[in-house]
């Protein structure tokens, strides 16, 4: 038996455990990845939102016309859904009605409704804009 070289079984056990440990890691790394994408597109549309609606702030000195259908929210031919539709991973919405500020919402879509790859929580950013001082406050309920 001098001549017979190979591994032992508790070799390639511990092996397969670090393989399945890294592997494990790599999935989790590469969907925060992705949500993070993710909420990348509904910070950038809430911008686009948030530029449309300084235009007409700028020619009413009001943001009270900055409601859905001047932003086109929610119209089917638009990319911008109040919903979750099965193309879409958040529905958005313009709430509150002060003179100089805007509040723009995207909030995760959940269930059976929009795309929804594990999501388990309506998480939502928001955008705060006070045109009056020119500020935005952006905050979340969560990884975004």
């Amino acid at each position: 038996m001098t001549g017979k070289r190979g591994f032992t079984l508790l070799e390639l056990m511990i092996v397969i455990i670090i393989i399945g440990v890294l592997a494990t890691l790599g999935v989790m790394q590469y969907q925060a990845a992705i949500e993070k994408s993710r909420g990348a597109e509904a910070r950038q549309v809430l911008g686009q939102l948030r530029s449309q609606c300084a235009a007409i702030y700028m020619s009413e000195n009001s943001t009270t016309l900055c409601d859905a259908n001047n932003l086109r929210i929610g119209t089917l031919s638009d990319m911008v859904p109040s919903v979750c539709r099965g193309s879409h991973y958040f529905s958005y919405a313009r709430t509150g009605s002060a003179t100089s500020l805007l509040t723009l919402s995207a909030t995760r879509c959940t269930g059976a409704a929009g795309k929804n790859p594990g999501a388990q929580s309506a998480e939502t950013l928001q955008l705060i804009t006070n045109y009056s001082s020119g500020a935005d406050t952006w905050s979340s309920s969560g990884g975004y």
